[in-house]
């Protein structure tokens, strides 16, 4: 998947700056897809010079104008077909993987370390998740908004993200038991 499809989902949710956008991709398209701001604001302009998307200038006082970008007619017909295509497997890389893998001729303390953090970072991401959950739901239960919510994807794309995240803790904390079993 590229970055294009990413920042067109994102837009789905509405008109946005480039600022906007990027606090949109840290609250919502993070658990898939990640992205720097100077990745994004790249984007937008190829992206605008395709004519998937347009902007509209907001003058502003004391500050430089800024732009705020929605999906046009070719946006979404690219969404569309980007749809119909079908998905490929993610290849898994993981540096963390190849660490433990090697950690019998390697700094187990350094790799334990690793791993720790990598709990951290996921208990961390969870919680994030959750709070984008309760603010998603707003007051109804997972099935009526999964039924009859405005948008469904947010949400489907957050429930994979938040497996995700769990899996990660239950597999940190596995791995660290291990670890401590053996290493003493």
């Amino acid at each position: 998947m590229a970055l294009r499809h990413a920042v067109l989902a994102a837009l789905l949710e509405g008109e946005a700056s480039g600022y906007e956008l990027s606090k949109r991709f840290d609250a919502s398209v993070a658990n898939f897809w990640t992205a720097t701001p100077q990745q994004l604001y790249r984007e937008l302009d190829r992206l605008s010079d395709e004519g998937l998307i347009e902007a509209r200038v907001i003058e502003q006082e004391r500050r430089p104008n800024k732009r705020a970008w929605t999906l046009t007619a070719a946006g979404d017909s690219e969404l569309y077909e980007f749809t119909t295509q079908p998905a490929r497997p993610p290849a898994l890389r993981d540096d963390l993987l190849v660490k433990l893998q090697a950690i019998d001729a390697g700094d187990a303390a350094a790799v334990r370390s690793s791993l720790e953090e990598r709990l951290e970072h996921a208990r961390g991401r969870l919680a994030l998740y959750d709070r984008i959950r309760v603010r998603l739901l707003d007051g109804r239960s997972e099935e009526e908004h999964l039924v009859s919510g405005e948008r469904v994807g947010p949400y489907l794309t957050l429930m994979g993200g938040r497996m995700y995240e769990q899996t990660n803790v239950r597999w940190c904390q596995r791995v660290l038991a291990a670890l401590d079993r053996r290493l003493g």
